[in-house]
């Protein structure tokens, strides 16, 4: 039961950070479109999807390298990740993770590539508007090194360097982006607490500097308690908070049920946004040798009138 009250206190501290809604939707409006790399934004991994997204504080996955670096720290063991995203438009995303310790290092590193990309698209002109024949290509890019460690056995840190590129057809922008995210493990009745500011950098430039775009500096605090942990099942929530620069504050809420450790149900809340709602997914953990294991995930997410954004997961941990 304490567990359970300590969960709502969690979500109701987090809760009443978000602004008064009196403010304007005019002045939420007039920032709306004013950022580049909006891929950024879009969450990976279908089991933190699942559950609403809200992972600052658990991260314990590979997925971390997204949500706080300092999950990495974690990891045990090599962890590699493939991510796919089946997003709107027949717009796709993929993402791909690896997690590696080197012996004369501490702590752990990653490497991670994501894409947003689509179909090649036929080039129209004035003169030629139903095409001229040749296709062109759009899209975006992200290639990161992570690196975290366990400063204290509560307390992790974890920060990664990536670049990320936009192109479109024979035109390409780069910018040099740091993300640092803080994990901390409050020894009381498992409450972790996680903190993330991401995309810190320098801003994307196309043909010239008047047209460089920033790219959306994001900042996320949560939480995760498990509500119940026994030998054979265990409940988890958690709660983030994240604040957008051209947007107004949203909050997170998610849950996961496992049993044995082997199926996993999950469920969250998407609230304060435009288009993401309700989540839900599942999960199946199995071994895949003596000593690897494999685990599947899917997610499904609400995206209102835009339809629904579907997500697979696949992670081998060596």
């Amino acid at each position: 039961m304490k567990r359970v009250v300590v969960a709502l206190t969690l979500l109701g501290l987090i809760a009443t950070a978000l602004p008064a809604r009196d403010a304007s939707a005019a002045e939420f409006f007039e920032k709306v479109g004013t950022f580049d790399g909006q891929f950024l934004k879009i969450p990976v991994g279908a089991r933190a999807t699942a559950m609403g997204a809200a992972f600052v504080a658990v991260a314990d996955d590979a997925s971390a390298v997204y949500y706080n670096q300092a999950g990495v720290a974690r990891l045990s063991k090599n962890v590699l990740s493939v991510n796919h995203t089946n997003w709107i438009a027949d717009v796709n995303m993929t993402h791909i993770t690896y997690v590696f310790s080197l012996g004369f290092l501490p702590g752990m590193l990653a490497v991670d590539a994501r894409a947003l990309y689509m179909d090649r698209m036929d080039r129209t002109t004035v003169f030629h508007p139903d095409g001229d024949g040749t296709t062109f290509d759009a899209g975006y890019a992200s290639y990161g090194l992570s690196y975290a460690r366990s400063l204290t056995d509560k307390f992790s840190v974890g920060v990664r360097a990536s670049l990320v590129s936009a192109s479109l057809d024979d035109v390409s922008a780069n910018a040099v982006a740091f993300d640092v995210g803080t994990l901390y493990d409050t020894g009381f009745n498992s409450l972790k607490i996680g903190m993330q500011i991401a995309n810190m950098g320098t801003e994307l430039k196309f043909i010239e500097d008047n047209q460089a775009g920033q790219l959306p500096i994001l900042f996320r605090v949560g939480g995760a308690i498990d509500l119940y942990n026994s030998l054979d099942h265990r409940v988890t929530t958690s709660a983030d908070f994240s604040h957008p620069p051209d947007n107004k504050e949203r909050l997170n809420w998610g849950a996961e049920y496992a049993f044995k450790e082997f199926l996993y149900l999950r469920g969250g809340l998407n609230m304060g946004y435009d288009a993401e709602g309700f989540a839900a997914g599942m999960g199946v953990e199995f071994p895949a040798s003596v000593s690897a294991d494999m685990r599947f995930d899917y997610s499904y997410t609400d995206l209102g009138d835009l339809s629904s954004a579907h997500r697979f997961s696949l992670q081998i941990g060596f």
